[in-house]
């Protein structure tokens, strides 16, 4: 099958909203209510990024490594509805390929256990990483710029996109004008991207709040599927 088959993705239409996309070696996040769907954008975002011939490192610190599995079995499904993909023994084998999941302890997890486990995966499995899911991690309410500086070191090291995640609506949580929670916004030097999902009536908007270094991101007429969490438009 053509590969033409992917420009009808969603993904496309959110790549060229940010000018060609988060773009290798740079750090985006996507910002979201807890269990609206910021792991399932990650995943159709890495889900995009194999099929295409990428691979990718997803890391988490807060889901066990058989709930990822399904969930990427899942999105995978619900990518292949959308865009009629055929032989799925082949893409589900390309899956897996393609993709390298770490799950780490969130207590115990370092930057320096993450490099030792990448240099790991280049060196002893030939696995290089186009695009790096941090699930979990940073947290930013927590974070120093020390960790910030060291994981777009990372994104630049190896050449390869890293988006993560944050929380809306802690509890005392203030939002700057665009609504990007200020821990996160004290960090936005570092960061490229930012996205947001917010549940709406009947679907998951999904709003561009940073866009590189755009004065004002684009709209985008995008959301989440609510069932499958799969990127759709609107």
């Amino acid at each position: 099958m053509s590969m033409n088959v992917f420009d009808k993705s969603p993904v496309r239409v959110l790549e060229k909203a940010l000018g060609g996309g988060l773009g290798r070696g740079n750090f985006g996040v996507v910002l979201s209510r807890t269990g609206v769907g910021k792991t399932g954008l990650l995943i159709s975002l890495a889900v995009d990024k194999i099929l295409r011939g990428g691979k990718v490192l997803h890391i988490s610190t807060q889901e066990n490594m058989e709930h990822l599995r399904d969930y990427y079995d899942q999105q995978l499904s619900a990518v292949a509805d959308q865009l009629g993909l055929d032989n799925m023994l082949q893409r589900r084998l390309d899956l897996e390929r393609g993709r390298h999941i770490l799950v780490y302890n969130r207590e115990t997890f370092t930057i320096e256990k993450l490099n030792q486990s990448i240099e790991f995966l280049q060196d002893g499995a030939n696995f290089k990483p186009d695009m790096v899911i941090m699930d979990g991690t940073p947290r930013f309410e927590f974070s120093e710029e020390w960790e910030m500086e060291a994981i777009t070191g990372l994104a630049k090291e190896m050449d390869a996109e890293i988006w993560t995640s944050a929380n809306l609506h802690r509890e005392g949580q203030e939002l700057d004008d665009r609504g990007i929670p200020k821990e996160v916004a004290w960090h936005e030097e570092h960061l490229q991207v930012i996205l947001s999902l917010k549940t709406e009536s009947d679907h998951i908007r999904l709003q561009i709040l940073k866009e590189h270094d755009s004065e004002e991101p684009a709209s985008v007429s995008l959301e989440l599927d609510p069932q499958s969490r799969v990127l759709r438009w609107r």
